[in-house]
């Protein structure tokens, strides 16, 4: 019955939205105000106590049966939503852990360690042009710049936690002791095909891909399309075409890589007119930094080369930039001794998709656990995952909880 209420509940939050054709929970809203309700009602029937943090994450917390001070485990995933989202992504990671806690306590078991669960309300960065502000002060590195920034309605972020019920000005103090934590981890579902191409429910994350993004701009020399003889042209479309095909040829070039231009644009393009301009957007991933340098070191290569050959200018900005964030060793193990013991291969990944816990690098051990979802899919409302497989999570979880109370 664990798993079937893991869904109903996850049901139930879906419903949650601003908007009546699909799920629209941004951060911060009203849906969101409405969902954090609901999400603290389920965590207190579990036993837990609840507050709202000052970047509006609901915290849920069980202390420790150990007597004197004892280290605290914490579990999250996010509660906001993109537009006409699906209603796993994020929430499934939330309410399992609500769930596994229940099913621990129900069974006697007593962790010798305290458990926080975190409902981050702030993942997905739709609302605001920064996003991770609640994984960000858990974790101790929030930028209180991003107080400043302003959604598409001129509200601040500081005002909207104001209204949210929030004080900003506390945010310093939600910073966890790395010394007093034993780790960050989360369920979630892949948000890719790989699991269910290899029949696997479960997947170990190894690292959350590091990420550079930014655009390419071409500048070649607009012309009449019916004057301007094919050899003279010097066409900033065509170099643009060029430029994706090399770019997608160095991501098949190295394992784990991936690099996509996702935008074109060909400013004041006509039907009569050779392009005199292109600008392309450009996302590399990978979960090794090194290989994420190498592949921009050989795409400028690349696009330099096919900008000398075709007679047009090509400049690359980088804008962004996110190292990898590689999960802890220690907590890996254990999360692969749960999954053997429960009858699953103890399968490795890396995640391409950016999550809460990426947040914690460098400060505080993460880990992450992948739950199969049908055809990769994801952000979407046709995203599912189903209710095997997350009884498989929801037991792989209760175990791995289970063996760090054994061994903590």
């Amino acid at each position: 019955m664990s798993a079937a209420r893991v869904v109903s509940r996850l049901l139930e939050l879906n419903a949650v939205s601003d908007d009546p054709a699909g799920l629209k929970r941004l951060t911060l809203s009203s849906a969101h105000k409405r969902a954090v309700e609901l999400v603290s009602g389920w965590m207190r029937a579990g036993g837990l106590d609840t507050r709202l943090d000052p970047t509006g994450t609901l915290v849920g917390r069980l202390e420790s049966q150990r007597t004197g001070a004892a280290k605290t485990l914490l579990i999250g995933s996010h509660i906001d939503s993109v537009r006409n989202g699906g209603m796993f992504d994020g929430p499934l990671g939330v309410v399992i852990a609500i769930e596994a806690l229940d099913q621990l306590r129900a069974r006697g078991v007593a962790l010798p360690f305290a458990v926080e669960v975190l409902a981050f309300g702030d993942e997905e960065g739709v609302r605001f042009p920064t996003s991770l502000t609640g994984s960000r002060a858990a974790a101790g590195t929030f930028d209180p710049a991003s107080l400043d920034t302003r959604d598409a309605a001129g509200v601040s972020r500081r005002e909207a936690l104001v209204a949210f019920g929030c004080d900003p000005d506390l945010i310093g103090a939600e910073a966890r002791d790395p010394a007093s934590t034993l780790g960050y981890v989360e369920v979630h579902i892949e948000q890719g095909p790989v699991l269910e191409q290899r029949d696997l429910a479960l997947g170990l994350v190894t690292a959350i891909n590091g990420a550079s993004r930014g655009e390419i701009f071409i500048k070649g020399e607009a012309g009449h399309s019916g004057t301007v003889p094919m050899a003279m042209r010097r066409d900033a479309a065509a170099a643009a075409a060029e430029i994706i095909l090399a770019v997608e040829e160095v991501g098949k070039g190295t394992p784990d890589l991936a690099a996509t231009v996702g935008r074109m644009e060909v400013p004041n393009g006509a039907v009569n007119v050779v392009p005199g301009a292109a600008r392309l957007s450009l996302d590399v991933r990978s979960p090794s930094d090194a290989d994420r340098a190498e592949a921009l070191t050989r795409i400028r290569a690349r696009i330099a080369e096919i900008a000398g050959r075709r007679g047009v200018a090509a400049d690359v900005s980088i804008s962004y930039d996110m190292p990898a964030a590689p999960c802890d060793p220690w907590l890996m193990d254990a999360f692969e001794r749960a999954l053997v013991a429960q009858g699953h291969a103890p399968f490795r990944l890396p995640s391409g998709a950016g999550h809460d816990a990426m947040s914690f690098r460098g400060r505080i051990p993460q880990s992450m656990l992948f739950v199969r979802c049908r055809g990769g899919i994801s952000h979407r409302p046709d995203e599912f995952a189903s209710q095997a497989d997350i009884a498989a999570a929801l037991s792989v979880l209760e175990a791995f909880l289970e063996s760090l109370g054994a061994n903590p």
